[in-house]
């Protein structure tokens, strides 16, 4: 399977798609308001009509750029590319306005490169004995680890537990809409047989993440010129060999929080890069110059939200569960091709597993070697005018959300579901726990009445058996643990 695996990925074309994933993943980084999720959302479309190892390949190299190149606006305009790339800001800005532009790309292109490796490596070794302990699963376990992770989207999104709630809540109501998983009785179709079959994926995905970032961007007046970017000398990676010996442990400790957090359902890099970031400030012996502009803080949140990648992507391979938006996204690419990721994946689809490992390393490869040949022309890309590069990504927008069944009602759901999605988004409802509650819903649903079909009704075995148990406790722990957090903000606050 290895060997298979290789050859696979090891072709002209799946190197050329990692390759332009990766530089188009890199572009929509770099640019503010842009992101991988949207990358990825846009891209999904192109994968109906590749390979399963291909168009993999092609969104895990949009993936592994999108999430760097956050750090090329993050240090020359303080405006963070992604939100992975937030606490970048912090000390990457203030070294480039001491002169040091350079070598806090080159620093945060390294540590991308580093973090992202560890995490891989982290990936390959523990998703077979997690895949291979999921097999005792059964719907009871898939039914509660699913109620857990829906919890824990909520709990952890950004703002109050009621909006986090609210927002899985609307997640979960549009995928009850159309037939039922078993069954396939017809649910809140109203009478309208475009909605026999639900909401299409990638309507609700495109729609959420890419119109309602294009409308928000729309809105802002934020206009980068040349004058605004900061020039630049890269040579190398701008670190001594004394320095990358000194931020040793600061490597390991942020790549480990970086896996950490992305193994937690709904979290991803957005979390990861300012935990790290504040942990090394805390760490630190000396804590006062972080935010001055030393490369600490920039090694910390750049392995981090690199180093969630592969964390992010363990519970999808070996449970079902996509770690963060983006891995939602590659869910939705699996199931395009009528892949169903979890312990079984392993076993029916080791080739594909070796794939995802193998395109994974060599994306890694491509982004540092991409990055450090290519960041002025990325930068350059930064000065598009919105109106010219917004024509286009609607466009593509309309023609991904028509391509997958051909009907005109998918792209009418993208453009409410945009609506919607600008709505809520200024209302500050999270958007994250919307999506992985449309695609965790069926999965939930799905399990709980097989569940309840070999119990005879019973929910009994859910509260029983060990494992289902712990999980159900570690839902009802989580919300409780967010709800007292919350009352004592509100005390702190008053």
């Amino acid at each position: 399977m290895l060997m298979s695996a290789f050859a696979a990925v090891f072709t002209p074309l799946t190197l050329l798609l990692i390759t332009g994933g990766v530089v188009l993943g890199i572009i929509f980084g770099a640019i503010p308001g842009m992101s991988a999720t949207m990358a990825v959302a846009l891209c999904l479309p192109i994968t109906f009509g590749l390979s399963p190892v291909q168009g993999l390949s092609l969104l895990l190299g949009l993936y592994i750029g999108g999430i760097s190149g956050g750090l090329i606006s993050a240090i020359l305009l303080k405006i963070p590319g992604t939100p992975s790339s937030i606490a970048t800001c912090f000390d990457g800005h203030p070294m480039a306005l001491k002169g040091q532009a350079g070598k806090a790309l080159g620093v945060g292109i390294l540590y991308s490169f580093l973090g992202g490796l560890l995490s891989f490596i982290a990936l390959i070794t523990l998703a077979p004995p997690i895949a291979r302990f999921s097999l005792k699963f059964s719907a009871f376990e898939y039914c509660s680890i699913t109620v857990f992770s829906i919890t824990m989207i909520a709990s952890l999104s950004e703002g109050s537990i009621i909006k986090g709630l609210l927002s899985g809540a609307i997640g979960l109501s549009i995928a009850l809409i159309g037939a039922a998983p078993i069954d396939s009785y017809k649910r809140f179709t109203f009478g309208l047989w475009e909605l026999d079959l639900g909401f299409g994926l990638l309507s609700v995905l495109i729609g959420f993440y890419a119109v309602a970032e294009i409308i928000e961007t729309a809105g802002n007046k934020l206009k980068i010129t040349k004058e605004t970017t900061i020039e630049f000398k890269l040579k190398g990676f701008g670190i001594s060999l004394a320095e990358f010996i000194g931020q040793v442990w600061n490597f390991f400790r942020s790549a480990l929080i970086g896996i950490g957090i992305g193994i937690l359902p709904g979290i991803g890099g957005g979390t990861s890069n300012i935990i790290a970031y504040v942990v090394a400030k805390k760490q630190s012996k000396y804590p006062e110059k972080f935010g001055t502009g030393i490369i600490d803080g920039l090694i910390a949140s750049e392995t981090a939200n690199n180093a969630t990648i592969g964390g992010a992507l363990i519970p999808l391979l070996t449970i079902g569960i996509p770690g963060d938006s983006v891995t939602a996204m590659l869910l939705g690419g699996l199931m395009i091709h009528g892949i169903i990721p979890g312990p079984m994946l392993f076993q029916t689809n080791g080739e594909l597993v070796y794939s995802v490992f193998i395109a994974l390393m060599v994306a890694n490869i491509i982004m540092i070697i991409v990055e450090s040949c290519g960041i002025r022309i990325f930068v350059k890309l930064l000065q598009i005018p919105k109106n010219i590069l917004l024509s286009v990504i609607v466009c593509l927008c309309v023609v991904g959300a028509f391509a997958t069944n051909n009907r005109v009602f998918d792209v009418q759901s993208m453009i409410v579901f945009g609506i919607i999605g600008y709505v809520l988004a200024k209302v500050k409802i999270p958007l994250p726990p919307i999506i992985l509650g449309f695609i965790l819903g069926p999965i939930l649903e799905t399990n709980l009445r097989r569940g309840l079909m070999l119990s005879s009704g019973s929910f009994l075995p859910f509260l029983t058996k060990p494992i289902s148990a712990v999980f159900l406790l570690l839902a009802l722990l989580s919300v409780g643990l967010t709800i007292a957090k919350e009352i004592r903000t509100r005390r702190t606050v008053k």
